[in-house]
């Protein structure tokens, strides 16, 4: 009953993708994810090309399924890695914050199908005309960075009637078998889900910050335009509250050259190279293991269906939980009988 047209051309099972979200969506999450039956994407912006081939290859040991790599086009500041990703022909190139045109033609022959993700109708046109094939609807429930200023509910069928026949995933606020089958009911043929993989076992995360995402809720995630942007201004993003967030907003929201203890650094990171690099707080970044701080004052990524995450669980069992609990419920729709779930994954 979940298997989509998009599950056939990709060789799928479920219509459940991770979210590549940087350095936190490693091998094991990618393979884990992509054995259970969904797809996998693993984080590879910023990274080197010889790295990203290592990490490829490490995912195509553990698991000979279909799998994608995501790079944020905005912050790829090695032209390199999206070569990488294509040469080595994952399943798909997720792409996102720019523009995909250049690399289509590239990719498609090479046998790798181009994914973009949107926040608005607009750019999903101009992803639809650029020959894309597939595009995620970002609603702005979303957490880490987001595009859109719309929630999911409204944008997704907007974005599924405006492209029509590309297929569209839904992505954003999402993290429960109720909430796929919702998507799917809204004209997705799939959705592409960040912060219950945070909360994974396998995800390459801070066991702080996995915490931080199950005792949380909604109404403890924070929607900004300009706090996390040294690395990466100008683009609006959804977080966890914590010490820092408390401590901007005492002061009133500052813009940035005039928030408390800005150019103080709140930690190191071990980058890809071995190399330690210090982070100034309000710095965008993953916050991993390799980050050596207070998490207190590091970007705690998050989206709004924190509220339905509430504990860490290995990634597999998320994917079939999610499937099961999608099956009831539209089982039951077709019954006549709406099933209330299990009230979060």
């Amino acid at each position: 009953m979940l298997k989509t047209p998009l599950c056939d051309q990709l060789g799928i099972d479920y219509p459940i993708f991770s979210v590549g979200f940087g350095r936190g969506a490693g091998p094991e999450l990618v393979a884990a994810v992509s054995n259970a039956g969904g797809c996998g994407v693993l984080g590879a912006t910023g990274q080197p090309a010889p790295y990203i081939r290592e990490q490829i290859q490490r995912v195509r040991k553990l698991t000979d399924k279909p799998f994608g790599a995501n790079v944020i086009l905005v912050n790829e500041l090695r032209p390199e890695t999206i070569g990488a990703c294509i040469e080595e022909r994952v399943r798909l190139l997720v792409l996102f914050w720019g523009d995909p045109s250049p690399y289509v033609e590239h990719a498609h022959r090479r046998g790798v199908k181009v994914f973009v993700q949107v926040g608005s109708v607009d750019e999903a046109r101009a992803a639809a005309a650029a020959g894309v094939d597939a595009i995620i609807a970002q609603g702005m429930e979303a957490g880490g960075h987001v595009k859109s200023t719309t929630a999911l509910s409204i944008l997704l069928p907007a974005v599924v009637d405006a492209v029509r026949p590309v297929p569209v995933l839904a992505s954003g606020g999402i993290a429960d078998g109720r909430g796929l089958a919702a998507a799917l009911a809204l004209g997705a043929q799939g959705v592409s889900m960040g912060t219950r993989f945070v909360a994974s076992a396998e995800a390459f995360v801070h066991s702080e910050y996995k915490q931080r995402v199950v005792q949380s809720t909604a109404e403890d995630t924070v929607y900004s335009a300009d706090l996390f942007d040294i690395w990466w201004p100008d683009a609006p993003h959804r977080a966890l509250r914590n010490r820092l967030v408390e401590e901007w907003e005492a002061a009133g929201r500052p813009p940035s050259g005039q928030r408390p203890g800005e150019g103080i650094a709140i930690g190191t990171i071990t980058g890809y190279d071995g190399a330690t690099i210090e982070i100034p707080r309000y710095a965008s970044f993953m916050t991993t293991p390799a980050f050596k701080g207070d998490v207190e004052y590091a970007p705690l990524w998050a989206g709004e269906s924190v509220g339905l995450v509430n504990d860490v669980r290995p990634a597999g069992e998320i994917v079939r939980d999610i499937v099961r609990e999608a099956e009831e419920v539209l089982a039951g729709l077709v019954r006549g009988r709406p099933s209330g779930g299990r009230g979060g994954i």
